[in-house]
């Protein structure tokens, strides 16, 4: 009973991180809005691997190693901006070409590569392996049951797949699409913005 109360508890706090808009967000809605439901699908499957990894990192105390060594994780800040920055970079290059060249664009986009772009953009972000470890080192017990190596990882997996899934399936609908098409140029300068920012943050730990 009290596992369950643990979980349930760590559940809730996942459940808020996730339907918190980031970079994974931008790139889900994008995907399903611009090219198919299927690849917005595909992606969200992606960042839930990515938090999944993270889920495992940080159960197996990859939170101390990163403040042991800052180092380490103002390198893993850096690469993961400039990741965000690049993903920025193509998406205002493209924001003035027509839908049709765009759609064409996306069925040259294998699921797999809509897989493992939602992976790499999740795992781009260091710090949600901190907040994880926050989240996990304030509501676990001292003694950790072995299975929660295997449950939290999952857990993880299933809240942020599953919470990139409703947007997809939402954003991917007639109406989102037709708002797209009609205010493209707009839509993908203002997504690019942010992920800009998202990853000069990132980089430069603005608060």
């Amino acid at each position: 009973m009290e596992s369950l109360l643990i979980l349930g508890s760590i559940a809730l706090a996942l459940m808020l991180g996730a339907i918190s808009p980031g970079p994974t967000f931008i790139y889900v809605a994008k995907n399903s809005i611009a090219i198919s439901r299927k690849h917005g699908l595909f992606t969200a499957l992606g960042t839930g691997m990515g938090a999944a990894i993270f889920g495992l990192l940080a159960v197996m105390g990859l939170q101390a190693i990163l403040l042991a060594v800052p180092s380490a994780y103002l390198l893993l800040k850096i690469c993961g901006g400039l990741y965000l920055l690049f993903l920025a970079y193509k998406i205002v290059k493209h924001a003035k070409e027509p839908i049709q060249t765009n759609l064409a664009d996306g069925q040259q986009m294998s699921l797999r590569r809509a897989f493992t772009t939602g992976l790499i953009t999740q795992l781009s972000n260091p710090k949600i392996a901190i907040v994880l470890a926050s989240i996990f080192t304030a509501l676990l017990p001292k003694e950790i049951p072995n299975y929660f190596y295997v449950v939290l990882p999952i857990l993880c997996f299933f809240i942020d797949a599953g919470w990139c899934s409703l947007v997809a399936v939402a954003l991917s609908s007639e109406k989102p699409r037709q708002a797209y098409i009609k205010f493209k140029v707009v839509f993908d300068r203002a997504a690019g913005a942010v992920m800009t920012l998202l990853g000069l943050k990132l980089i430069f730990g603005m608060k």
